[in-house]
């Protein structure tokens, strides 16, 4: 039986108001993430959704709300470090003042969570940020001042060494995260433990290629980033090599979805057919197109995905 508010402690009353607003900013963020938590176990959910609303306040951070907000690149680079400054505090002491990275620290705390893997995130997150002139220059002090001329940023293109470091700390630690939520109460051996990180970890990656693909314009024309290796044009064989090595990522994810606890297993495997749908639809794209058509799947087809799920769980959990 849930609790009323009045019958919490001080702390207890503090957590769920911060893991409310960490849903909040979820729901007001993504459809498909809201649904495939609803999937998910009740003892999962909540963590769940604390590790992505961090996830996402520092995403923003870093893709234009603090530049739309007037902050210049070098206060950027500042309130990103304070963020994981604080972060790490609560993860310690079990306390934040910010209620986000408050819900975070108790998942973290739960679950295992630990500095290995949130350096790493907040890694990546620092890479999209722009290059701040440096201290004491003419140009350093006119960031963000009326007298600081308009220039056009060039795009950053990622090599493969910084895509592979990028996508490690954005989306495969994000995934680890995840599996130590899973995998809080249950016992596995080595070797199973060794499959899940793996599995869990190209899932991630899965997903932050695909984004890659749907975002190319955005991510060139807005954010003046090129994520897929520094290729400056995206041409139909380099789209053939990103749709193959995506779909290795998620057939190394599927394999190891079995191994999960029945009671994420379906939640799991519907970001997987999703990602899976997204992929055929960008391979059956124009190269050309995907610059300019940023692929979907419609909510009918998501609801359908989600019902394959639910209902594969179900067989596996009985045979």
């Amino acid at each position: 039986m849930m609790r009323r508010a009045d019958d919490l402690g001080p702390l207890e009353r503090y957590t769920a108001a911060s893991e409310a607003a960490a849903q909040r900013v979820i729901a007001a963020y993504s459809t498909s993430f809201g649904l495939a938590t609803r999937l998910l176990g009740s003892r999962h959910r909540t963590h769940i959704r604390n590790i992505y609303a961090l996830v996402r306040i520092a995403d923003e951070l870093v893709d234009g709300v603090a530049e739309h907000a007037g902050v210049a690149p070098v206060e950027q680079r500042r309130r990103l470090a304070a963020l994981e400054d604080e972060t790490e505090q609560a993860m310690r002491s079990g306390y934040s003042s910010n209620p986000i990275a408050h819900a975070f620290a108790v998942t973290a705390r739960d679950a295992g969570i630990d500095v290995g893997l949130t350096r790493p995130f907040f890694a990546s997150m620092r890479m999209d940020l722009p290059e701040a002139p440096p201290v004491g220059t003419v140009e350093a002090a006119r960031v963000g001042t009326a007298e600081a001329p308009p220039r056009a940023a060039a795009v950053r293109a990622f090599d493969v060494s910084d895509h592979a470091a990028y996508v490690y700390g954005s989306a495969e630690v994000v995934g680890l995260m995840c599996l130590r939520v899973f995998m809080r109460d249950e016992a596995c051996s080595a070797e199973t433990a060794q499959l899940l990180e793996h599995g869990a970890r190209q899932l991630g990656a899965a997903f932050q290629n695909v984004n890659f693909l749907r975002d190319l314009g955005d991510d060139a024309d807005r954010l003046k980033r090129d994520y897929l290796g520094g290729e400056a044009e995206m041409t139909p064989e380099l789209q053939r090599r990103w749709v193959e090595t995506i779909r290795a990522q998620l057939a190394d994810a599927e394999q190891t979805l079995p191994l999960l606890p029945s009671d994420a297993r379906g939640a799991v495997g519907c970001a997987l057919r999703l990602f899976r749908r997204l992929t055929e639809r960008i391979a059956r794209t124009p190269a050309a197109s995907l610059r300019s058509r940023r692929v979907r799947v419609s909510n009918p087809v998501k609801a359908w995905l989600a019902l394959q799920s639910i209902v594969s769980a179900r067989k596996e959990g009985l045979a």
